[in-house]
């Protein structure tokens, strides 16, 4: 019997193990083919979006432009003046009730979610998004479609992977495939939606990244074709390189773009702080600034909206070098106005329209120079268009090619890619932040430092060296020294003089080839490294795991910056690690109160705005030594323009602007706990 059921067993275990093997390799193709499902329901969601929102700007812009101007058509051409306030008055309580993030061009908020927020976007967001911005678009606003489509796709995406209790790796991910989406369905560019997303979304690049967002750009591209059509939104002559000569001058328009892309910044941003110092309630401020871009459109009506039509007119060559600077100007005016009070709407299109006017104008003037040497102006205007555009969001891939698949014209690719990268390295060797980083710097958030992995850069080295070190003498023998490594059971120490003050560095790895052979004669210091690469506590230990040979040194000097002989301490490799965890975990409290601060506001919580009065009995005090109730937590302070972290040892100041999440049964609470704030 046992001879029977043993023979089964060794049969059978041959077939066992085939089969976990195969239950393995199962698993293995599930979970790669997982992701990608999702990325195809997450294009398709993208598209669907996409087209949704082209037909409500299209919509919208019948409405305002045909319907509301026909019943003003009593005021004459004036009338145009009217339609931008209107769509304000409607775009500004909409943001302002429903979803404040749908305010501004919509990128930065996504940047936000991927960086500190685990990918997490509301659904609303969506919806208020779609809303706002086609509203804002189709009455007049001088914004793009780029931003909100990224927005909406973004949010829809992340809806979705928290629907399905995704980790937080796997939503960032999805979140970038909703972008890339958008941009595929919207432009028809599919290739440049890819590369939107992984140049300025995640800003990583993996092989699991890239398959994902590709997946989703295919899919929402096929999606949109059927409705949308299958056409370059641009119809361009072909234009090319004339002549070598005109590399030097492409290059130069690369310099000429650069600057206007930060005049670009610099406006928008100074609009955004003019309104909000303005003594009005937010809600009105897009009306306000939909006043100055209707005065401005009734000069030129090339102004409202996208734009595209100014834009195919400057690349044709049609406009006068005058009327070309004009609408530059106008329209960095327009987009401003727009954004700055706070309308709903993106700003690549506006980047290409100002690109456009400028590459036009500057192809006049060299044309009119150099006629033999240089092609028409449309083919500098089309090359100014992505040279502004990589200046303001440092993205000259994207740059390229969503150009390259807007005209479908290769032949002018060199003169773009010159221009391009000139403007990309210009404007960044003048301002380190683009359009979209900035707005969250004035936040508080680096997602530049974050994402190339700076989470310790202003840790310093003061921050987590060892102050008391132990030390050796240098006219120790090797023999103490053995037992000083055994009874420290250190690797390293530093060798220092009678004075203690720093002569060499010995390890372990320098006594190693005495350890069988003592030399009495011999001394520490004939054996130590005297060529010491020492750190200071001024310095960063992003600077210091930076260095070559960072990892294969168990331990570094610090030295004072004016003299290197007096040894301060030493940093060690645990040392850094440890703060890299204390760093870590500062940086997770700041996410969750992020989080926190975006919770979905339903008829059991609030988020209340409470602002330090000069005469309030609470300047002085800090933080932890307020009675709030314990269901309320202070999630942001703003002072200044700036964005302090509410921790336990913060002094309030007067004028500091306290944002509070609380529980709806604890609000009269709260607010008889800070007496005489204005709420």
């Amino acid at each position: 019997m046992s001879f029977a059921s043993g023979g089964i067993a060794q049969l059978v275990a041959p077939l066992h193990r085939r089969a976990e093997a195969a239950f393995a390799q199962l698993r293995q193709y599930r979970a790669a083919a997982f992701p990608l499902l999702l990325a195809a329901i997450t294009g398709l969601g993208a598209g669907l979006g996409a087209v949704v929102f082209r037909k409500l700007i299209t919509g919208f812009d019948h409405l305002f432009f045909d319907v509301i101007g026909g019943a003003l058509a009593f005021l004459g051409p004036s009338h145009v003046i009217v339609l931008p306030a209107i769509g304000g008055l409607l775009v500004g309580p909409i943001v302002y009730l429903f979803a404040r993030e749908a305010k501004g061009h919509g990128v930065p908020e996504v940047m936000l979610a991927v960086a500190r927020q685990g990918g997490r976007i509301r659904f609303r967001v969506a919806v208020v998004k779609a809303l706002a911005s086609s509203i804002c678009i189709g009455s007049g606003g001088s914004v793009g479609r780029e931003g909100p489509i990224v927005q909406i796709g973004s949010a829809l995406a992340s809806a979705f992977g928290q629907r399905l209790r995704l980790n937080e790796d796997d939503i960032r991910l999805l979140v970038a495939a909703g972008a890339a989406g958008g941009i595929s369905a919207t432009f028809n560019a599919p290739i440049a939606g890819v590369f939107f997303a992984i140049e300025i979304i995640l800003r990583r690049f993996t092989v699991r990244n890239f398959s994902v967002v590709v997946l989703s750009s295919v899919v929402a591209n096929v999606v949109s074709l059927p409705i949308l059509g299958d056409k370059p939104a641009f119809a361009v002559p072909e234009y090319r390189l004339e002549s070598p000569w005109e590399i030097p001058l492409y290059a130069l328009l690369g310099i000429v773009c650069a600057l206007a892309a930060l005049t670009f910044i610099w406006l928008l941003y100074k609009a955004e702080d003019t309104f909000e110092a303005l003594p009005l309630p937010e809600y009105l401020l897009p009306a306000v600034g939909a006043l100055g871009v209707g005065a401005l459109g009734l000069w030129y009506s090339d102004l409202f909206g996208v734009g595209y039509d100014g834009i195919t007119t400057a690349a044709h060559g049609d406009r006068a070098f005058a009327v070309l600077m004009s609408l530059a100007g106008l329209k960095l005016l327009a987009t401003s106005l727009t954004l700055g009070s706070g309308g709903s709407g993106g700003v690549f299109a506006p980047s290409l329209f100002i690109g456009a006017m400028v590459g036009g104008a500057f192809g006049e003037a060299v044309h009119g120079a150099f006629p033999e040497v240089t092609a028409a102006s449309g083919a500098y205007a089309l090359v100014g268009m992505g040279a502004v555009f990589s200046g303001s969001a440092r993205a000259p891939i994207t740059s390229i090619i969503i150009l390259f698949e807007m005209t479908r014209d290769y032949s002018i690719i060199l003169p773009l890619m010159t221009a391009v990268v000139i403007s990309t390295v210009v404007a960044q060797l003048l301002n380190r932040e683009n359009i979209y980083t900035i707005k969250l710097i004035r936040r508080g958030v680096d997602v530049q430092r974050e994402a190339r992995g700076y989470l310790m850069e202003t840790a310093t080295v003061a921050d987590a060296m060892e102050r008391q070190p132990l030390t050796v003498l240098a006219d120790m023998s090797l023999h103490d020294l053995a037992e000083f490594f055994v009874e420290s059971g250190g690797m390293g120490a530093p060798v220092v003089d009678d004075n203690g003050r720093l002569l060499a560095m010995v390890s372990t790895a320098d006594l190693q080839p005495y350890l069988n052979r003592m030399d009495e004669r011999l001394h520490v210091i004939d054996i130590a490294t005297k060529e010491v690469d020492h750190v200071q506590p001024g310095e960063s230990l992003h600077e210091v795991i930076s260095r070559p040979d960072a990892w294969q040194r168990h331990q570094f000097p610090v030295v004072a910056r004016e003299d290197p002989g007096r040894l301060l301490g030493v940093l060690r490799r645990s040392d850094i690690l440890r703060a890299y965890g204390l760093a870590a975990s500062r940086r997770a409290e700041a996410e969750q109160r992020v989080r926190m601060a975006s919770m979905i506001q339903d008829e059991n919580t609030r988020l209340l705005g409470v602002e330090i009065a000069p005469d309030s009995p609470l300047v002085g005090k800090d933080l932890q030594s307020l009675a709030l109730p314990s269901s309320s937590i202070i999630v942001s302070i703003r002072r200044r323009r700036r964005t302090v972290i509410p921790r336990g040892r913060v002094v309030l100041r007067p004028g500091d602007r306290l944002t509070i999440l609380t529980l709806a049964s604890a609000e009269q609470e709260l607010r008889q706990a800070l007496p005489m704030e204005r709420q």
